[in-house]
């Protein structure tokens, strides 16, 4: 999924994002704002990741979501 795409159905994807990673607040959400890269920079700050775990771990879970 490229950049516009994500920020395009960010709406969507909000609820899905949360459910996947709790610890992340609706202000985190908000800051996010469909930028996957904020998203994974969030990532590493809540759950202690590197950023290629993040990387990885994001995009698992979108592939798994099959989010395209």
């Amino acid at each position: 999924m490229n950049q516009d795409m994500m920020q395009g159905k960010w709406k969507q994807m909000r609820g899905q994002v949360k459910q996947w990673w709790g610890r992340l607040t609706d202000d985190d959400l908000e800051m996010a704002a469909g930028s996957a890269d904020r998203l994974i920079g969030l990532l590493q700050e809540r759950y202690g990741y590197t950023r290629e775990q993040a990387t990885a771990e994001f995009n698992r879970r979108l592939h798994a979501a099959e989010i395209k």
